[in-house]
């Protein structure tokens, strides 16, 4: 080929067509050719370097377009492709300085604005990039592109009705973008506009149906409302599209734990951890699974894992010392629970952890002032009570006052703590108590009780409230200093007589039963026990009833055929079972309400505890300070219920022989 300029000019001309034909290898071979005649050849130079942008070679266009700078500074094109390259490179920095030349070179060169604005976002500049954002749209009004960015910007700044007109005016310009509603369907999660969310997902999806982030957004929102089987085939989409993307699998394993499918959960963290093995939350949440199939030296594994990644990571610790608790290492996970605070003074669950564990070690004094921060701790997910009247912390002076005390957890919980309005109304107090629905009759003519509300019904006017919970630290409760531990419930007198004939005459030891409590309860698993394995092991001569209203679907059988007298629907409310108890020799009971209302009555109860039971239930004793007529048989491993069951069994044929 000849060199002169007037071919080396045809040449070129080729070469553009080719380009602009979208033909990269014949245009390159071109620019190379006149590059060889003509190395200082600007345009070849510039081009070639775009072409190996558009071929995926971003480091080769750094080369090629900065020896075409170097030729010819005063060109802003060759400056924003040169953005464009290092962009594709993560230079960011560098990225907004060239856009910055090609603006200065060309102040009217609303793209190369806009290409600044969205390396400054990289840069998380956000009000930088806003700026340039402004600067391309007042260049170019109606750049849907730029409307986009600018959104993007006043959404990282927590600007989002601005953000939602800049995406809402963005696809009014360029309605087939699914980049556009993808991201208005973000802004409006965050203003929890969760229907028009959905909708924008959906439109995303419906125009580019591989667009991952559409998919694994419509994920998180489902997520958030709680349609976790949705959520995890958003997930799996999006897990397809993105294969790269360790986050997905986190969120996905999240969502599994949700749908209880603990193993499967553990399988998409695994996934998770292998695409990025510095992800310190997936170690964390594995952790956390781990957990919930009570493998729990597997749990703290991971947790040292998140750890030894992040030191400074106050969730991992926490997490490790309830984790320590569970396997009945208490000293170490009060060192891990304080290790928590340490490094973040105020972490709610920490201070909650803390304080259970504290409560558990019978070290009431500094635990019930941890435990009041279940309040803040969003693992309880406890709703507090925003009452204009001030909460009662125990100092205040109650005479000739109105105090409301308010259930706020389980049934179980009321009936424990309901014991301290007598105490509330000796300080002088008018006492209201508020309760769940079902308890309601029963409590009626607690000692000391000026008027009973169910919840969800209207209040009356009062000037305190406290939590039936936060009343120990009110009052400032030791172990020995327990009110009601004696009884402090009575069964409706006028429901002794319907019962007792219900019952029929009395020709052996009567045993109420309560083998299993609230199937939702987080520790279900650990605390109820099938009724099979209870018929199998107690011993029989003995009049087995039935305490409990509602029978899981697997346990129905074995109560139809194993001799246990079941009342079902008879049982109103818990009156009702409060006769039937009363009626009984003992009660048996796993840890749920009608051990608590067993106890309240002064019945002789037996509670049987997993190894590691909840805080009330202290360490290492077969009494309780809650309730005189308790004695507790202890899971001596965990998952062992035939070791407690044959010591009850025992129990039973030594204290109430046939009659």
């Amino acid at each position: 080929m000849s060199d002169s300029p007037e071919v080396i000019e045809a040449r070129f001309h080729e070469g553009l067509a080719l380009l602009k034909a979208g033909r990269l290898a014949p245009a390159r071979e071109i620019f190379h050719a006149i590059l060889a005649m003509q190395p200082a050849h600007f345009d070849a130079l510039h081009l070639s370097g775009v072409i190996a942008l558009q071929s995926g070679d971003p480091g080769a266009a750094v080369a090629l377009i900065s020896q075409a700078i170097s030729v010819n500074p005063q060109q802003p094109a060759a400056h924003n492709n040169l953005g464009a390259a290092l962009t594709a490179l993560g230079r960011h920095l560098e990225a907004a300085e060239s856009f910055a030349r090609a603006l200065a070179l060309n102040p009217d060169y609303a793209e190369a604005a806009f290409n600044r604005g969205n390396a400054l976002m990289s840069l998380q500049r956000a009000g930088d990039a806003l700026r340039s954002y402004d600067q391309a749209l007042v260049l170019k009004p109606g750049y849907a592109e730029a409307l986009n960015g600018r959104g993007n910007a006043r959404r990282a700044l927590g600007e989002t009705d601005a953000a939602l007109s800049d995406y809402t005016t963005a696809i009014a310009h360029k309605p087939g973008e699914a980049v556009f509603f993808n991201n208005r369907g973000t802004v409006l999660t965050a203003l929890g506009r969760h229907g028009e969310a959905l909708a924008a997902y959906d439109q995303a999806i419906a125009l580019k149906s591989d667009l991952g982030d559409a998919h694994y957004n419509r994920g998180n929102l489902l997520l958030a409302l709680k349609r976790y089987t949705e959520a995890v085939a958003a997930y799996d989409r999006a897990a397809i599209l993105k294969p790269a993307d360790a986050v997905i699998r986190n969120n996905r394993g999240n969502t599994l734990r949700k749908l209880l499918r603990f193993d499967d959960a553990r399988a998409s963290y695994d996934e998770a951890i292998a695409l990025d093995p510095t992800y310190v939350d997936a170690y964390h949440n594995r952790g956390a699974v781990w957990g919930d199939l009570d493998e729990h030296d597997k749990a703290i594994a991971d947790f040292d894992r998140a750890i030894a990644r992040d030191p400074t990571n106050a969730d991992a610790y926490n997490s490790r010392g309830m984790a320590l608790r569970e396997l009945r290492r208490h000293q170490e996970a009060l060192a891990s629970h304080r290790k928590a605070l340490e490094i973040d003074p105020d972490h709610a669950d920490a201070r909650w952890a803390l304080g259970v564990c504290q409560l558990q070690m019978g070290d009431f004094v500094a635990g019930w002032s941890g435990y009041a921060w279940r309040w803040k701790a969003p693992q309880v997910k406890l709703d507090p009570r925003n009452f204009a009247a001030p909460l009662w912390y125990g100092d205040e002076d109650l005479d000739g006052k109105t105090i409301l005390l308010h259930a706020e957890q389980g049934l179980g919980d009321t009936l424990q703590f309901v014991r301290y309005v007598k105490a509330v109304a000796d300080k002088g107090a008018r006492v209201i108590l508020e309760v769940q629905a079902p308890l309601a009759s029963l409590l009626r003519n607690l000692d000391g009780l000026a008027a009973i509300v169910a919840k969800g019904d209207p209040l009356p006017p009062f000037d305190l409230h406290c939590p039936l919970l936060n009343l120990p630290l009110a009052f400032k409760n030791t172990g020995s200093t327990i009110p009601g531990a004696q009884g402090y419930l009575q069964a409706d007198p006028s429901k002794q007589a319907a019962w007792a004939k219900i019952l029929g005459a009395k020709t052996r030891s009567r045993v109420g039963l309560a083998w299993s409590g609230n199937p939702g309860h987080r520790n279900d698993a650990r605390r109820s026990v099938p009724l099979n394995d209870v018929i199998r092991l107690l011993p029989p001569n003995f009049d087995y009833v039935a305490l409990q209203k509602d029978v899981r679907l697997g346990d129905r059988a074995a109560l139809a055929e194993g001799g246990i007298r079941y009342f079902g629907d008879e049982l109103a409310d818990f009156a009702d079972t409060a006769t039937l108890c009363t009626l009984m020799d003992v009660v048996i009971s796993v840890d749920t309400s009608i051990a608590h209302l067993a106890g309240a009555l002064a019945v002789p109860t037996w509670i049987l505890l997993p190894f590691n039971p909840d805080w009330r239930w202290l360490l290492d004793r077969n009494d309780s300070p809650w309730y005189e007529a308790v004695t507790l048989y202890r899971q001596e491993a965990p998952g062992n219920w035939t070791g407690v069951l044959n010591r009850v069994a025992a129990a039973l044929k030594l204290a109430h022989t046939k009659t």
